[in-house]
């Protein structure tokens, strides 16, 4: 697999979010505004390209029987570092998040690519793959927190859309308004890929037929 392959995968074909299914609760729980959107999605990128490098690059000493303890003190380590960078200089942002941070340690995702990609991976392809997945991760989420920003409060980054008339939708930016939103994204990605598909199968079809018209 190519590294243009690799990247995009996680972006698109290989969403986290949007395909995997990965990453829920905090996805979910932290969506009600774009800027903690963005510092859940950032946190979590991070984390991932740190622990994947980490990983791939001592991959070939870590015993296999104590690879998923050595893995989640990886993993641990960059989830600290960024506790205490978010702490020390964005305390508003570090203050929404509150447990979710701590909470990236056993996010499904960054485990999820420790144990699948970057355990048996080269360093390179590690990072492209973490990029890749991060990318995915902070564009689902910072797009499910933009519609449910903009439907449930009528701003998106706190700059307000419409004028005095606008009603709320408030259920946008409660719980059952982060599952009715994701479930349109997930149907959306799913019609967008059959579309992409049945384009492809009738590529395939008319190309199949010409070549038969030149051989008759």
């Amino acid at each position: 697999m190519s590294t243009k392959q690799i990247f995009l995968k996680g972006i698109w074909e290989n969403n986290p979010v949007l395909v995997l299914l990965l990453g829920f609760c905090p996805v979910l729980a932290v969506s009600t505004s774009v800027i903690d959107a963005l510092g859940m999605g950032f946190s979590t990128a991070f984390v991932l390209l740190g622990s994947n490098l980490v990983i791939s690059l001592t991959r070939n000493f870590i015993p296999k029987k104590m690879r998923i303890p050595v893995f989640i003190i990886i993993i641990a380590t960059f989830v600290t570092i960024v506790d205490l960078v978010l702490k020390g200089f964005f305390f508003d942002i570090h203050k929404s998040l509150g447990l979710f941070i701590p909470l990236i340690v056993v996010n499904c995702i960054v485990l999820g690519r420790a144990e699948a990609f970057a355990s048996k991976n080269n360093v390179f392809k590690s990072i492209v793959d973490a990029l890749g997945m991060g990318i995915g991760f902070i564009l689902a989420i910072a797009f499910l927190a933009a519609i449910r920003e903009i439907l449930g409060n009528g701003s998106i980054l706190n700059i307000k859309l419409f004028g005095d008339s606008f009603k709320p939708v408030i259920v946008a930016i409660l719980p059952p308004g982060a599952f009715i939103s994701l479930g349109f994204m997930l149907a959306g990605m799913n019609k967008i890929n059959l579309i992409k598909k049945e384009k492809e199968k009738a590529k395939k079809n008319l190309e199949k037929k010409q070549k038969q018209s030149q051989v008759g």
